[in-house]
Parts: C-alpha cells; structure tokens; sequence
C-alpha cells in the first residue's frame, strides 16, 4: 500500500473517532469557551460541520508535512476536501430531513461519516498529478475563512435556519 493511501485511510479512522469525541468535548470541559470554538457547543447543523472541519484540518497539517515533497498536490487536495466534506454535512442532513419530514440520529451519524469519506476520496483522487496546486493559496484562505466563521459563529449565530437548534 502506498503511503497516500495509507495516510489518507489513517486520516478517515482519525477523523471519524475524534470528530465523534469531539461532540462531546465541549460538555465535558465544562463549557470552557476555548474548546467551543473547535467544537460543537450546540446541536445545529453549522456546530456539527465542525465535527469533520478541525479533526480533519489538523489531519491535513500532519499530512501535508509528511507528503508534500512527494505530492505537491497534497495540501491542495486536502484543502478541497474539507470544503467539500463540510459543505456536504448541511446538503445531506437537509435534503434527507426535508424528504422524511424529520430527522434521525442514525441518519445524521450517517451524514458525518459520509462526508468523512467523500473528503478524503476527493483528497485522494486528487492528489496525484494534482493541478490544484495552482490554488493552494485560494484553497488556503477559503479554509482560513470558514475557520475564522466558525469562530465567529459560535457565540454569534446568525438567525438562519444552518444555526439553529432542531
């Protein structure tokens, strides 16, 4: 096995075990303020974006700095890959509760560990011989930008229907 697969199949057991912790971390740090903003303070679907969006940015980082030499493509493709896993959560949870009329516990488990995998296959096909290099920096900031929204957003939802608790 190659060592991106490798990484990449460590980085889905990685970010499905932490991201599920991470629900409940910050309860268990006695809502300590810091630890809400890197995890879900609430049961919206934005708070539970961020069960896959730092798991797996912290992921990348480790990633990144083992592989980049031999996949210049890598940060690139980890970067997309997050976007798109965390834009896939609210699509998935959405169109599911909106045909059912409600939602499910095991349903929305199901939404994260689909957008786990979606995000690293995207990251993974992508990689190799990957021209998103030419974008890391556009990539980068779009990370940048949902990491400082997410911060922002936690103690300061906006009144829309994303942030609101079901």
């Amino acid at each position: 096995m190659n060592r991106l697969k490798r990484c990449t199949l460590i980085g889905i057991l990685f970010v499905s075990v932490t991201g599920t912790l991470s629900h409940f971390l910050y309860q268990f740090s006695g809502n300590c303020f810091l630890t809400g903003l890197f995890s879900p303070v609430g049961e919206s679907t934005w708070e539970h974006m961020k069960l896959l969006f730092f798991p797996m940015l912290f992921y990348s980082l480790w990633m990144s700095a083992c592989l980049r030499k031999e996949e210049p493509g890598v940060v690139s493709a980890l970067a997309l890959g997050n976007l798109a896993g965390c834009a896939l959560i609210p699509i998935i949870f959405y169109t599911y509760s909106g045909v059912l009329g409600f939602h499910l516990l095991s349903l929305d488990i199901l939404t994260f560990l689909i957008s786990v995998l979606a995000a690293f296959y995207l990251a993974y096909r992508l990689t190799p011989g990957s021209k998103a290099g030419k974008y890391e920096t556009l990539l980068a900031a779009a990370v940048i930008l949902l990491m400082l929204l997410f911060f922002i957003f936690t103690y300061n939802p906006p009144g829309i229907e994303l942030f609101a608790e079901p």
